[in-house]
């Protein structure tokens, strides 16, 4: 069977001509954004895989571009739905099932032990006490660091935020940078800031201040912002990292001119293609501040979800509760060179990064999306402006604050 990639009127076609083969199936329509190489592959292999375990049902595919799909699911969400969906977990799904435009699935959760299966997504897909969509893969962010940097500068990895601040005054010692970043594009900022707040309030914290529920000017968020002047204050971060974007700042680590990159595991390949390899390239779980808060980690991930007027629900129900196994979870992953979200799963033994990425997310409290898939788009951008200001100007920390406060107020309402 030649699999459909097909818009609306193609479909119609499809479907006239495919006589009383077609109609002896069952129609299963999924709307993705998928369309890069590589996930697009996997979309691909899933679908053949769950056709193959599934021959009466039939899996027609609507794919769409990223910038596209943005405005598209809106519309088809209204207009005419689906079966399935692709989209994002946390606040990013909020908005659909506020609207009543994403269908409860945590039936599926229950009946297929998910809850413990996928138990590091658990938090991300539940609303009201109840589930949204499945999980389907991840990728993790942390610490990269230069191991060869650490011997030059006579240091150990640290485990907490205390001994990590130590650490930057031995590397600028040095002549190193502690942590480098490249904030040209804004959103490297970001994950700084998400894994400061992450481990000096926790994750339902994060999640309310990203929700809109908090106020900027509260002392915990003051009280995050005090814990990033104890690495910008002292200059342990690159000076110019507002000019410079991503790949930039990685050179820097690749040369050994700075310690320590937050960054997320897309960036390996960048490091190694400039010389490093797994001898010099190391990966930490960003350090505890506030002894007790359970960890929770930055980890973007990708979920299916069942509109609201999807026409096939019970054939959909199969579709997540099929991509939720361990087994099929491992062969998407592999093919996507990210990390499944299932506990089962397994992950290249050989790629020491993903090995420890799996570990870490796996066993986290809580998993947040990245401030900008978390927080509205104007709201992310004037905070990611707010936190690139203060760790070239920290003694504006209170006008930023005020600043961002007002656009809550307003952007929220």
């Amino acid at each position: 069977m030649v699999h459909k990639l097909l818009g609306g009127a193609a479909l119609a076609v499809a479907v006239l001509m495919s006589g009383s083969a077609m109609a002896e199936k069952r129609t299963l329509v999924f709307n993705t954004d998928t369309s890069d190489p590589a996930p697009k592959a996997a979309m691909e292999e899933l679908i053949t895989l769950f056709e193959a375990e599934n021959p009466d049902i039939d899996v027609v595919v609507n794919m769409f571009d990223h910038e596209g799909y943005k405005t598209a699911i809106r519309n088809f969400l209204t207009a005419d739905a689906p079966d399935l969906a692709n989209w994002y977990a946390g606040n990013r799904m909020a908005p659909f099932v506020k609207a009543g435009q994403f269908t409860d699935v945590s039936d599926v959760w229950a009946e297929n032990g998910l809850a413990d299966k996928l138990s590091s997504s658990l938090a991300s897909m539940t609303i009201d006490g109840k589930q949204w969509g499945v999980p389907y893969t991840y990728y993790q962010w942390g610490i990269y660091y230069n191991k060869d940097a650490y011997k030059q500068a006579g240091v150990d990895v640290p485990k907490t935020w205390d001994e990590f601040i130590a650490n930057c005054a031995k590397f600028k010692a040095a002549g190193i940078d502690c942590v480098t970043t490249g904030s040209k594009a804004l959103w490297p900022i970001a994950g700084i800031f998400d894994y400061l707040n992450l481990r000096t309030n926790g994750y339902e914290f994060h999640m309310q201040l990203t929700a809109g529920e908090v106020p900027w000017t509260d002392d915990r968020v003051k009280a995050t912002f005090a814990e990033w002047e104890k690495l910008v204050g002292p200059g342990y971060m690159t000076a110019n990292h507002a000019a410079i974007d991503w790949q930039d700042a990685a050179a820097l680590l690749v040369q050994g001119k700075a310690a320590n990159y937050v960054m997320g595991n897309f960036a390996v390949a960048v490091f190694k293609d400039g010389g490093m390899t797994n001898d010099s390239l190391g990966f930490m779980v960003f350090p505890e501040i506030s002894a007790g808060v359970p960890r929770a980690e930055e980890a973007p991930t990708d979920t299916i979800h069942i509109p609201a007027g999807a026409k096939n629900v019970t054939d959909a129900k199969k579709f997540l509760a099929f991509v939720a196994r361990a087994d099929v979870q491992t062969a998407l992953n592999k093919t996507l060179g990210q990390l499944p979200v299932n506990k089962g799963s397994a992950v290249n033994a050989d790629d020491p990064f993903l090995t420890a990425g799996f570990e870490t997310v796996s066993s986290a409290a809580g998993l947040a999306q990245f401030f900008d898939r978390d927080a509205p788009a104007e709201m992310a951008k004037a905070g990611m402006e707010g936190f690139q200001e203060f760790t070239i100007k920290p003694d504006r920390r209170d006008a930023i604050l005020d600043r961002l406060e007002k656009m809550r107020q307003r952007i929220y309402k």
